[in-house]
């Protein structure tokens, strides 16, 4: 209890700051002011318009990535496991492209995202038919495999073929990730998505604690795996397809947040998740709250930041692995 309140609190102190910096250069009573009592034409359509939305999709994108990190890794018992795994992400990410290589995204404001939503809702339909309906956890590693290799093979092929040097450049700052010049519209349409994928993951969290002593163990204790597997694959779904669709691709957070939470709550999964929630949720404020700082008139994308933060590690975990099977 003391760990989800002390990362509650990190969390409202990343939210604040992620309100209050940025390259306008606003003093801290003016922009609360503004935010609040609506006070100044101009800092108030800054507050409210750009970086309200900026500040709550970053919460909302990293809690819905750290929990299905933590609900991956859980349910595949691997630690290298991560929301991606099962093809949601890149099946957003081809949805999205689609829609900007069309220019379809031009026409209609929120086209892109809901075209990222329905690659994501495809992409659960193909692994639920390739894994079968009792697959195990390795036919549905292997079917998000294989769906994960079409879509960007797909994304590719779209880049390779585009005859329109803006449109393609346009897909690779997308595909980078960012929360820049997101408006309230892209949160209203991610957080009911987002709210009902966490709901599902979040309720799996004693089943998850069963699995950790094998699939019969789990079974004979009356817990449905079939049942875990759907919520687990639609949960994803719904939580990271609304997360790509609104920010694009953040990678590592997933993999990342669950590792640097586990020694402060333990390794089981029903722990975990809400912890991880709450990590990947500082985790992405404050990946954000640094592009700002870092570069603010280079325009430096979150996921570029959250790959040179999380590969790294990656490497690390993979090297603490390798030692310990030695």
């Amino acid at each position: 209890m003391k760990v989800l309140l002390s990362l509650s609190l990190v969390v409202l102190a990343l939210f604040a700051a992620s309100l209050l910096v940025g390259p306008a250069g606003l003093s801290v009573g003016d922009s609360l002011a503004a935010l609040f009592r609506g006070e100044g034409d101009a800092i108030v359509l800054v507050m409210r318009e750009i970086r309200l939305p900026r500040a709550l999709l970053g919460a909302m994108v990293g809690a819905v990535l750290g929990l299905s990190g933590a609900a991956m890794q859980g349910y595949l018992r691997n630690p290298l496991a991560e929301p991606g795994i099962i093809g949601i992400s890149s099946s957003s990410a081809l949805g999205a492209v689609l829609a900007l290589q069309t220019g379809v995204a031009a026409m209609l404001p929120l086209a892109l995202p809901l075209a990222a939503l329905s690659g994501a809702g495809i992409a659960v339909l193909l692994i639920l038919a390739l894994a079968g309906p009792r697959g195990g956890a390795m036919a549905l590693i292997l079917a998000g495999i294989a769906i994960s290799a079409l879509a960007g093979a797909l994304t590719s092929l779209v880049l390779n073929l585009s005859s329109n040097p803006f449109a393609a450049m346009e897909i690779v700052f997308w595909m980078m990730g960012s929360l820049a010049d997101r408006s309230m519209q892209h949160v209203w349409l991610a957080a009911p998505f987002m709210a009902a994928g966490c709901a599902l993951l979040l309720t799996i969290g004693r089943s998850l604690d069963a699995l950790t002593l094998g699939e019969d163990a789990a079974a004979s204790m009356g817990i449905s795996l079939v049942r875990l597997r759907w919520q687990l694959v639609v949960g994803t779904a719904l939580a990271v397809g609304a997360s790509v669709a609104v920010a694009g691709a953040v990678g590592f957070v997933g993999l990342v947040v669950p590792h640097l939470v586990r020694p402060l709550v333990g390794a089981r999964p029903s722990r975990l998740l809400p912890a991880s929630a709450l990590g990947g949720a500082a985790m992405v404020l404050a990946a954000d709250v640094a592009v700002r700082l870092v570069a603010p008139d280079q325009d430096l994308k979150l996921g570029v930041l959250t790959a040179l933060i999380g590969a790294p590690f990656f490497l690390h975990l993979i090297w603490r692995l390798r030692g310990a099977e030695a």
